[in-house]
């Protein structure tokens, strides 16, 4: 088979590329090859599955603005999709007295990033949103939430075949190299095609 873009690796780093890709670009031919039997079988389909609200990273940095948008973007999806998700929030715990100030440095880089919903609370609100957590204060974050991501990823996987892309799974690329000629019959005018192969 022939096409104008490969991917190799159909984990939802590969399968969200490929997507976006083939959106963007609806006159080339996709194609993400995969070496399991299924998608999303390595890290993508076994991690903590939290959907992170953006608290910890530097304000103003590329990651805090990704992960705040990329939060809001798969909580919209999901819904769109009809996936599954639990915005069930998350506690960051302040034990002792010296853990306080960072806290609160916490929040106010929570603040700066944009992150929905912050608030410090004190103990008997922390037994009331958990009744098995003790701690001086926390920092309450609503907006943190648990998803599958297999599911996302087998969701973008599903866009990507109905906008035309091919998946092949069970392909698992052993080389890639640049041919010596382009391949009879071909008309993309391509001189020096890449050839990706694999065990077969």
């Amino acid at each position: 088979s022939t096409f104008d873009v490969a991917v190799v690796g159909a984990g939802i780093v590969g399968l969200a590329a490929a997507r976006e890709l083939l959106r963007r670009h609806p006159s080339l031919s996709f194609a993400v090859l995969e070496k399991e039997k299924e998608l999303a079988h390595h890290q993508s389909g076994h991690n903590s599955g939290v959907i992170h609200s953006g608290i910890y990273y530097t304000p103003g940095s590329l990651k805090a603005k990704l992960c705040v948008q990329g939060a809001a973007l798969c909580y919209k999806y999901c819904d769109q999709k009809g996936i599954p998700y639990k915005q069930c929030g998350k506690l960051i715990v302040a034990l002792e007295q010296d853990e306080i100030p960072r806290l609160k440095a916490l929040y106010e880089r929570g603040l700066q990033n944009n992150v929905p919903g912050l608030k410090l609370i004190g103990p008997k609100e922390i037994q009331a949103k958990e009744p098995f957590c003790r701690g001086l204060m926390a920092l309450d974050s609503p907006y943190t939430g648990i998803v599958n991501y297999k599911q996302v990823a087998q969701s973008y996987a599903e866009d990507f075949q109905e906008a035309g892309g091919t998946v092949l799974t069970d392909f698992e690329v052993t080389n890639m190299e640049m041919a010596k000629e382009s391949p009879p019959g071909s008309e993309d005018g391509l001189k020096y095609p890449v050839i990706v192969r694999n065990k077969r």
